[in-house]
């Protein structure tokens, strides 16, 4: 006798988003030949049809009645951050915590799960543009901004959209193992298992100019001159400065030592050129001022927690 699926419970709210819908609807809804891998429930408070941002409506199967015992919950994103769940719903999912069901956060989904207090002194993922406001209004989470998903005592975050699908084919392989998983992956034409985490995705924008006229000028010189060894006596006199005021200027200045200044800017440089050229690793390594490949390599996996090569293959234009 085939065994019952699980449970899914696939929570919407007012003006959900179309595709932070589908991500879970379609990994969860995966057939295979012998039957269902999951049994999907859609749900909304009230068993009220929602409409989505644009020209979609969902009639849901029911109630958050149907979520209290399903093996798994989801919220699929979330409408407004300074939005409270209902105490309905953070009943539901507090209680669903408590006898040991999944509860899912994808994206923006990771705040409802946060307000019912669910995450407090846990580690938690969610989109790096909410980074923030998160950590303003949940100080007690650890927010983690290169996972792309976090699984801590069955509480599961995601990063942004595409996160979202990694973390939905991460609870097939808990379920039902990788091969499964796999194949699901295989269907959706989508990797399994991606390298790295969001680092390499969050925006870098080049730091403001500071009020400092004298920095500012330097700091362009940095900029164009980044292959060059820079040691803080040689820059300080440049400038005029002590050693020891220099120092203290440009750390007010820019929030950060004048090393990790350069590895910063460097790393800037190396993604750049990663992009839009087909130089060598090697000849970047040179031209960001790196003293070796090897040194390059060991910054760009520590920051972007993929290497140079992966990156260009996933960025470049040059392919």
């Amino acid at each position: 006798m085939q065994k019952k699926p699980p449970v899914v419970a696939l929570i919407l709210y007012p003006d959900f988003s179309p595709f932070h819908f589908s991500v879970p609807y379609l990994v969860f809804s995966a057939q295979q030949p012998e039957g269902p891998l999951f049994d999907l429930q859609i749900v909304s408070s009230g068993a009220r049809t929602l409409n989505a941002e644009r020209a979609l409506t969902v009639h849901p199967d029911g109630g958050l009645e149907l979520a209290k015992t399903a093996d798994i919950l989801i919220m699929p994103g979330w409408h407004d951050l300074n939005a409270r769940p209902s105490d309905e719903l953070v009943e539901v999912l507090s209680r669903a915590h408590a006898r040991g069901a999944h509860v899912v956060g994808l994206c923006y989904g990771a705040y409802p799960l946060a307000y019912a207090g669910l995450l407090d002194g846990k580690r938690a993922s969610t989109h790096w543009m909410a980074e923030q406001d998160f950590c303003r209004r949940f100080p007690r989470i650890k927010l983690d901004m290169n996972a792309l998903y976090v699984d801590e005592d069955k509480l599961i975050t995601s990063a942004g959209t595409g996160a979202g699908l990694d973390c939905c084919l991460y609870l097939v392989r808990e379920f039902y193992g990788a091969p499964v998983a796999n194949k699901v992956a295989r269907t959706m034409v989508i990797p399994p298992h991606r390298e790295g985490g969001q680092a390499q995705f969050i925006e870098q924008p080049v730091a403001a100019s500071t009020q400092d006229a004298q920095l500012n000028i330097l700091l362009d010189y940095l900029r164009n001159n980044l292959d060059q060894p820079h040691s803080i006596d040689a820059l300080a006199k440049r400038i005029a400065m002590s050693r020891r005021t220099f120092t203290r200027h440009f750390i007010k200045a820019t929030g950060m030592t004048l090393v990790d200044w350069l590895v910063n800017e460097r790393l800037r440089r190396t993604r750049d050129l990663l992009e839009t050229t087909s130089l060598s690793i090697d000849r970047i390594a040179d031209m960001a001022g790196f003293q070796t490949s090897t040194s390059f390599r060991q910054h760009f996996k520590k920051r972007f927690q993929v290497s140079p090569r992966s990156w260009r293959k996933a960025f470049g234009a040059m392919k």
